[in-house]
C-alpha cells in the first residue's frame, strides 16, 4: 500500500483549523530535555555482535537492591508456576478472541479471571481487564457520568497521586468537574483508596450510604493483596471497585505492562467498557465460552460505545488468575497477614524517626526523617536499598516523608539491616 503524504497545503489547513502555527508547536507541551534529538541511527550488527553488545551492557547492572518501595507497585513473590504456565505460546502469542471457535482456551481463562476478581473484590460483575490501576479509575468515573448523567467526579486526597493526575489529562477535554473531597451531593461519584495513598486504611461502609442516598456511586480503587485482610469493596458497599494488578503475579518493570482491574454490580453491567467473557453452550449441549458484552466501538455504534478501550490485557489477566489459582484463599490470606506483619514490625524499630499515620496501615505507611527523604534515598541506593517513595517527588507530602512499603518477601534480617543503615543515613 503506499504512502501519501499531506501537502504543504494540507497541513497549512490542518494547522490553521486547530489555531496552530507550526507542527512543532503540537509538541510544545513536551519538554526540549524529552523530545527525539536526533533520527540518526547506528550501523546494523550481526545477531553475534548484538548478543555481545547486550552482555556488555548487562554487566553494567547492579545487584538488585533490596526493596521498601511502594506507592501503587510492589515487590512480591512470583510462584515459578506462574511464569511457566503464562509463557506457554498458546497464551503469549493469543490475540483478542474474536472467534470462539478457535480461541476456547483464551476464553475460559478470561472467564475465569473475571469469575476470581469477582470473589476478591465481593462484587457481581468484572469485565476482561483494562491496561492499568490509573485508567481503570479513569474508565470507572466516566462509567459513574453515564450511570448518574452527573458530571462532577469527586476524588478523594487519598488517592494515589499518580492516578489522580491521569485522571485530569482523559478528562480534560471531557465535559465533566473534579473536585477534591469526599461529598457526594450533586456528584457522579466519590472516589476513593483502600488503603489510601499514605497506607491509612479505612471503612467505607458509611460513605457508601452517604453516596447512595445522595444519589452517586461509590467507586473504591483497592490493593487487591490488602483484602486478604481487610473488607471487600463489596462488603463496603461500592458500586464500583477498579485496582491495579501488577501485584497478583507480575513482576516491577519499566510501567509495565500492567493490569486494569474493574469490577461492578449487576445494575450498572452494560455501562461497563471492555468485555466481558460468558460461558454457554453450543448446539450439542457441550460446554463452552464467548464473549458475551462488547460494549466498544469496534463492535456496536460509535455514539453507543461504553469507552473506546481495546485490550483486554488478557496474559496478564493469565498471570493474575494463575497467581490467585495457585494461591487459594488460605494462601492469599497468609500473604497479606505477612505483609501487615512485617510492617508493623518495621514500625516498631523505627524510633529514631516519626510515623505519621493515625490509625492502622496495611503494608505501607509514611516515616517522617530527620532529613530531606530524597537524599535518604539517594544514598541508601548505594548501600543496596530502595528505601522508599520520597512524597515530596509526587507531591503528597514533606520533603522530609518517606512511603515505605514492606512485603512478604522481606525477611526478619534484611528489615533488621535495613532500619540500621536508614538511621546511619537519616541522623548522620
Amino acid at each position: 500500500m503506499s504512502w501519501i503524504p499531506a501537502t504543504e497545503n494540507d497541513q497549512d489547513t490542518m494547522l490553521k483549523t486547530i489555531g496552530i502555527e507550526s507542527v512543532d508547536a503540537l509538541f510544545s507541551v513536551i519538554p526540549p530535555h524529552l523530545r527525539m534529538q536526533s533520527w540518526n541511527m547506528p550501523e546494523g550488527l550481526s545477531e553475534m555482535g548484538v548478543r555481545n553488545h547486550l552482555e556488555s551492557l548487562a554487566k553494567q547492572n547492579n545487584v538488585a537492591p533490596v526493596c521498601f518501595l511502594g506507592g501503587g507497585y510492589y515487590d512480591h513473590y512470583i510462584p515459578a508456576a506462574v511464569d511457566a504456565l503464562s509463557s506457554r505460546s498458546e497464551f503469549y502469542t493469543a490475540y483478542t478472541p474474536y472467534q470462539p471457535e478457535c480461541a476456547q482456551g483464551t476464553l475460559q481463562a478470561i472467564y475465569e479471571y473475571q469469575s476470581a476478581i469477582c470473589r476478591l473484590t465481593g462484587m457481581e460483575y468484572a469485565n476482561a481487564s483494562l491496561y492499568d490501576g490509573g485508567t481503570a479509575v479513569f474508565e470507572a468515573a466516566t462509567m459513574a457520568v453515564r450511570i448518574t448523567r452527573r458530571r462532577r467526579i469527586v476524588v478523594s486526597p487519598g488517592l494515589n497521586p499518580t492516578w489522580r493526575h491521569m485522571l485530569a489529562t482523559h478528562t480534560a477535554n471531557l465535559d465533566v468537574e473534579l473536585t477534591e473531597g469526599e461529598q457526594p451531593d450533586d456528584a457522579a461519584c466519590v472516589i476513593v483508596s483502600l488503603p489510601t495513598f499514605s497506607g491509612s486504611l479505612r471503612d467505607y461502609t458509611q460513605l457508601a450510604d452517604q453516596c447512595h442516598a445522595a444519589g452517586a456511586l461509590l467507586i473504591i480503587s483497592f490493593y487487591p493483596i490488602a483484602l486478604g485482610l481487610v473488607k471487600t469493596p463489596g462488603e463496603m458497599g461500592a458500586d464500583i471497585a477498579v485496582g491495579e494488578g501488577q501485584c497478583l503475579g507480575m513482576p516491577l518493570g519499566f510501567g509495565g505492562p500492567y493490569l486494569g482491574i474493574m469490577a461492578t454490580r449487576k445494575t450498572h453491567v452494560r455501562k461497563m467498557p471492555g468485555r466481558i467473557a460468558g460461558e454457554t453452550v453450543d448446539n450439542q449441549g457441550r460446554r463452552g465460552f464467548v464473549l458475551t458484552l462488547q460494549a466498544r466501538e469496534q463492535h456496536i455504534r460509535r455514539d453507543k460505545a461504553m469507552s473506546n478501550i481495546c485490550s483486554n490485557q488478557a496474559l496478564c489477566a493469565l498471570r493474575a488468575l494463575l497467581y490467585l489459582s495457585l494461591m487459594g484463599k488460605e494462601g492469599f490470606s497468609e500473604v497479606a497477614s505477612a505483609c501487615h506483619a512485617k510492617s508493623e514490625y518495621l514500625k516498631s524499630k523505627l524510633d529514631f524517626a516519626m510515623v505519621l499515620n493515625d490509625g492502622p496501615t496495611f503494608n505501607e505507611f509514611v516515616v517522617r526523617l530527620p532529613k530531606a527523604a530524597d537524599a535518604v534515598v539517594e544514598s541508601m541506593l548505594k548501600r543496596g536499598y530502595l528505601a522508599g517513595l520520597p512524597l515530596s517527588a509526587v507531591g503528597y507530602g514533606d520533603e522530609c516523608d518517606l512511603l515505605v512499603a514492606v512485603t512478604e518477601k522481606r525477611s526478619r534480617d534484611e528489615i533488621d539491616a535495613f532500619v540500621t543503615a536508614l538511621e546511619e543515613v537519616a541522623c548522620s
